[in-house]
């Protein structure tokens, strides 16, 4: 499994991460046309550049002065004229949306009426777009990251001075390991925390991996005593792609509506937790009750045992640690006669795959098409069957001889 490690000792931010994926290898060009599809009044380009007596890539961008707000409509109908690729498409609104919802919760107002403000400018668009094409042409399976400096002091945004991290930045990083930095600046800007924790899957130290390629991002300034540089770790994971630990989160509750039951597992799954359920138990004096069970990341321990004791009357969680053992996965698109469909491929060694459609892909058909959703799935499998049908012959063919 060839995975993409994040290491932001001085911080992340959107030209950052675009200096990062060209140092380590994404091709520089083809960011640079899929950004100009945008027809922005912007231009985009790379340099080699030295920043703490270490050469790193340097994203520079170039716009003209403008005052332009933009709302969420338009981003996103920027994005949708652009020649990006359908998952370049998902991954910069997801990006924006994140955004977004962080700003909504800022101000209190709905998405709709939010002004992208800094991030709404041209080079900031520029910087997520590129990002986001660079990340889906870097071709890792996943993304990890390490722990997140926010930086110290204060920063001077429309809004007035505010105290680091701005309140967007800190409101996205709700739920990720922060680390501590002795610089005064700002090190980790709201489109970088976007970004990492958009495509991120875990946050922690680097894994055990082997490392093909390290990309250096420069960020703009030259910072006393420190290389202020991004670092992008690519390579495979050294152990079983089938195996890894997590941690198991339980706690026992037996006076609580089912509404707030339900309400706390869709908070849990939103802060980042990989698996939530619900058993239902005897307890004490014989009273019905119900077992809640988290499985999560061991960096997000802390942001599920918060919500637990917020959302619910339980004195206690107990906590310990299970390996896993997981299927290969592999993301595949099926052509339907619905539209395009995504989907997972998982297997074994020497075993054939199983396909499974995407939910929401599936359910969003059924419901504009007013059609069971069986119907979507099994249209999905048989596509499925029919590429890999077809992709049989070409293998065979090519079959080296053996001698």
């Amino acid at each position: 499994m060839r995975v993409g490690y994040f290491d932001c000792f001085s911080g992340v931010s959107g030209d950052m991460t675009l200096g990062a994926l060209v140092d380590a290898g994404v091709d520089g060009r083809a960011i640079v046309e899929a950004v100009g599809s945008l027809g922005l009044p912007g231009e985009l380009s790379f340099e080699a550049v030295r920043r703490g007596g270490f050469r790193a890539t340097h994203a520079r961008v170039k716009t003209p002065e403008e005052h332009a707000h933009r709302h969420w409509r338009h981003i996103e109908a920027l994005i949708d004229k652009s020649t990006l690729t359908a998952s370049q498409k998902d991954l910069a609104k997801r990006i924006f949306l994140k955004l977004g919802e962080a700003e909504a919760r800022v101000h209190g107002i709905d998405l709709a009426r939010i002004h992208f403000h800094e991030v709404g400018a041209v080079d900031s668009i520029i910087d997520i777009v590129g990002s986001a094409v660079g990340l889906d042409l870097l071709g890792v399976d996943r993304f990890e990251c390490s722990a997140v400096p926010p930086g110290r002091g204060f920063v001077r945004a429309e809004h007035g001075r505010m105290p680091l991290p701005a309140p967007a930045t800190a409101e996205i990083l709700k739920g990720v390991p922060l680390a501590d930095s002795p610089v005064e600046m700002e090190m980790t800007t709201p489109t970088g925390a976007a970004i990492v924790t958009t495509i991120a899957e875990r946050f922690g130290p680097l894994p055990a991996m082997t490392v093909e390629s390290i990309g250096l991002g420069a960020g703009t300034r030259e910072v006393p005593g420190q290389a202020n540089v991004l670092r992008l770790f690519v390579g495979a994971i050294a152990s079983s792609p089938g195996s890894d630990r997590v941690f198991m989160l339980e706690t026992n509750l037996d006076d609580l509506p089912g509404e707030v039951v339900g309400y706390t597992t869709v908070k849990l799954l939103e802060a980042g937790a990989l698996d939530v359920f619900t058993t239902p138990i005897q307890m004490k004096k014989n009273r019905p009750g119900v077992m809640v069970s988290v499985l999560c990341d061991e960096a997000r321990i802390p942001a599920m045992e918060e919500i637990l004791f917020r959302e619910t009357t339980t004195l206690g969680v107990r906590r310990f640690p299970v390996s896993r053992h997981k299927l290969n996965r592999k993301a595949v698109d099926v052509a339907t006669e619905y539209g395009a469909i995504r989907g997972k491929l998982g297997w074994l060694e020497n075993r054939p795959p199983t396909f499974s459609p995407e939910y929401d892909d599936c359910a969003r058909i059924a419901s504009e098409r007013s059609i069971p959703l069986r119907e979507v799935f099994d249209a999905a499998h048989a596509a499925y069957a029919r590429s890999a049908s077809e992709a049989a012959p070409a293998a065979e063919h090519h079959h080296p001889h053996e001698h």
